[in-house]
């Protein structure tokens, strides 16, 4: 073989190699970073204005009084004649009527005015601020979930401006929530919100549809011991210990009341784990008709692809306060927690403080993580009619949250009993629903990041070794057809 020969073989073993690590680059990429934590108040700063984009699905047209558009970038353009914009914490921007043009979202008289004509409906989440939703190597971050055509709870549930019922005093100050929702736990009517089908992140008020699984699925007496791995939950922990024994009543009551993200991983591991749970809590949601919604950890904490609503979140409370369990474990206040090991037990609290600060709060639930920003749902009870409030992606700022679900709660127990409604809180899946394609699910045999990282680096491995092999054949080759006297020595014969 010549020296051009050689220097060409050696080029194709290059080209070769370079190939195979570039097949193997995206296997021993990093694994996705642990999800960040859930505590609310800990004054992490305002999400910045990045432009960082969803993989969409193309765009989808919605037939109707002029037709709607989504697009592949995760939001739902409305045509309208204004070109005036509203921007809410996040710059979660959508499009609203130019000056004197508030327009009602139905034409029928007897609709109350909207503010959204010519807006746009987030079909996903805002792009997040941290790396928490940074997919697992090899994976794709799931595209948005589909926009039913018509929206679940009545036409003007699919605006994304303030609706209110006709003749309603205005809204009190201070509210700064990307969106909201105000509604009559016992008839289900809608009096008042504002982009209640914006997917946004759920943050632990995802725990209510966790509890709802639960309810349905696990004896409560049952006894489930804690692991090391329950205890090593990142975020807001209720204090699960390894060795420790607790009825699945007691993991639910810490749960809610301080969104245990531990008590979150025990209970997924009685349901037969994570992907089994998510799975049950994806079907759950999409026969309760909240289409928004798709979990993707048990406890709320970001992850790719998570989405909700308040909307959806007022249907999961809803049905999980018809059970005589959750609504006992909502109105606590207090309770006794057992220690484990040398650790004795203690005492835990609601992080709903509603229960001391509002006359008639019959429970709730608290998040936040730096990508869902807070989020907060509140019912209470007065004169016989029990509201529930919902508000997502909202700040601490001027105004805290508690004091914004307390003057939208005050808001809606001033509206007269019988008001018209603007929506309605369904009770199942619309019929229609089937025409839309099915929410995602989480494959129940997806492997956990510790195996998936455990297999690309095998993978890696044997990637590399293989072109090292592959090159010292060719170099064998090479140095057997070299002329006699060709090749040269440091050391004399």
């Amino acid at each position: 073989m010549t020296g051009r020969t050689a220097a060409a073989a050696l080029a194709i073993l290059g080209a070769v190699l370079c190939l195979a690590l570039g097949t193997a680059g995206p296997a021993v990429a990093a694994p996705a970073p642990a999800p960040p934590t859930d505590t609310a108040g800990s004054g992490v700063a305002e999400p910045g204005t990045g432009s960082a984009t969803r993989p969409g699905t193309g765009s989808i047209t919605r037939p109707g009084a002029g037709s709607a558009t989504r697009s592949g970038t995760g939001s739902i353009t409305r045509p309208g004649t204004g070109s005036a914009t509203r921007s809410g914490p996040g710059e979660h921007r959508a499009a609203l009527p130019g000056a004197g043009e508030h327009r009602a979202a139905r034409p029928e008289a007897d609709q109350p005015p909207a503010d959204d004509a010519g807006c746009t409906v987030a079909a996903a989440p805002p792009p997040p601020v941290d790396a928490s939703e940074q997919p697992h190597p090899g994976t794709l971050a799931p595209a948005p979930l589909p926009v039913p055509d018509q929206p679940v709870g009545g036409p003007t549930m699919g605006g994304c401006g303030t609706v209110l019922p006709a003749g309603a005093p205005p809204l009190p100050t201070g509210e700064t929530s990307a969106s909201w929702l105000i509604a009559d736990l016992d008839t289900g009517a809608v009096l008042a919100a504002r982009d209640p089908h914006a997917r946004e992140r759920p943050a632990s008020l995802l725990k209510v549809l966790t509890s709802l699984v639960v309810l349905h699925s696990l004896n409560l007496d049952t006894l489930v011991e804690g692991t090391q791995d329950d205890a090593n939950a990142p975020g807001s922990r209720v204090g699960v210990g390894a060795g420790g024994q607790y009825s699945v009543r007691l993991l639910l009551t810490g749960l809610i009341l301080n969104s245990g993200n531990d008590a979150a991983h025990a209970l997924a591991r009685q349901l037969g784990g994570v992907p089994t749970t998510l799975t049950e809590m994806s079907q759950t949601a999409a026969g309760l008709g909240a289409l928004d919604t798709r979990p993707t950890t048990p406890s709320g904490l970001d992850a790719a692809g998570m989405s909700s609503s308040a909307y959806d979140m007022a249907l999961f409370f809803r049905a999980a306060m018809r059970d005589p369990t959750f609504v006992e474990i909502s109105r606590t206040r207090l309770a006794d927690w057992p220690g484990h090991g040398d650790l004795p037990g203690f005492k835990i609290s609601s992080d709903n403080h509603m229960l001391t600060s509002y006359p008639g709060t019959i429970g709730g639930k608290t998040g936040f993580t730096d990508d869902a920003r807070h989020t907060r749902l509140a019912a209470a009870e007065r004169h016989g009619r029990r509201l529930v409030v919902v508000l997502m992606r909202g700040e601490q700022h001027p105004v805290p949250m508690d004091t914004q679900a307390a003057r939208l709660l005050d808001y809606g127990f001033t509206l007269p009993a019988g008001t018209p409604p603007v929506g309605t809180l369904v009770d199942a899946a619309p019929a229609d629903a089937a025409s839309a394609p099915a929410a995602d699910t989480p494959d129940a045999n997806q492997p956990t990041p510790a195996q998936e990282t455990a297999a690309h680096r095998t993978y890696a491995l044997a990637t590399i070794g293989g072109g090292a092999v592959l090159g010292a054949l060719l170099s064998w080759l090479i140095a057997r057809r070299r002329p006699p006297g060709r090749h040269t020595s440091t050391h004399p014969d």
